[in-house]
């Protein structure tokens, strides 16, 4: 059964903040979720405004809950922002509809999703691909 690791986690952010640096985006704040949305690894880049921690999990976790890309699920909350505020309603943690993160699957498999927060969400959702791919996985954005 395929799954992330601690390791892989921290080469993913690794490699996201690199691409952030490369790009010349502000400040990111990481979070890299398993498949069962629990944290797994988390950096904050200083100065991050205060929210970035949990936009970057909800983002991760949108993605997780939904099993599609945040892009997707922010396309759906224009088109269909009463299902989205049901799901935002109902979700345990926080839930947030917008691009910015990716599903890590390995074999066709889902084992986790990195959601980030502090740039444009175009460049968060890049730095996002950018840190999948360093670990060999497939980034679903």
């Amino acid at each position: 059964m395929p799954s992330l690791t601690l390791e892989d986690a921290n080469r993913l952010i690794e490699a996201a903040l690199a691409k952030g640096r490369e790009l010349g985006c502000k400040p990111l704040t990481v979070a890299v979720l398993d498949a069962s949305a629990t944290l797994l690894a988390f950096q904050r880049q200083a100065p991050s405004g205060l929210a970035r921690p949990e936009v970057a999990i909800g983002k991760a976790r949108a993605s997780l809950a939904l099993g599609v890309s945040s892009r997707r699920i922010g396309e759906m909350a224009a088109t269909r922002p009463h299902f989205i505020q049901g799901v935002i309603a109902s979700s345990p943690g926080p839930f947030v509809p917008v691009p910015g993160a990716a599903l890590i699957v390995e074999n066709g498999e889902t084992v986790g999703a990195v959601g980030i927060s502090g740039d444009t969400s175009d460049n968060d959702e890049a730095c996002a691909a950018a840190g999948v791919a360093a670990i060999g996985r497939e980034a679903v954005v």
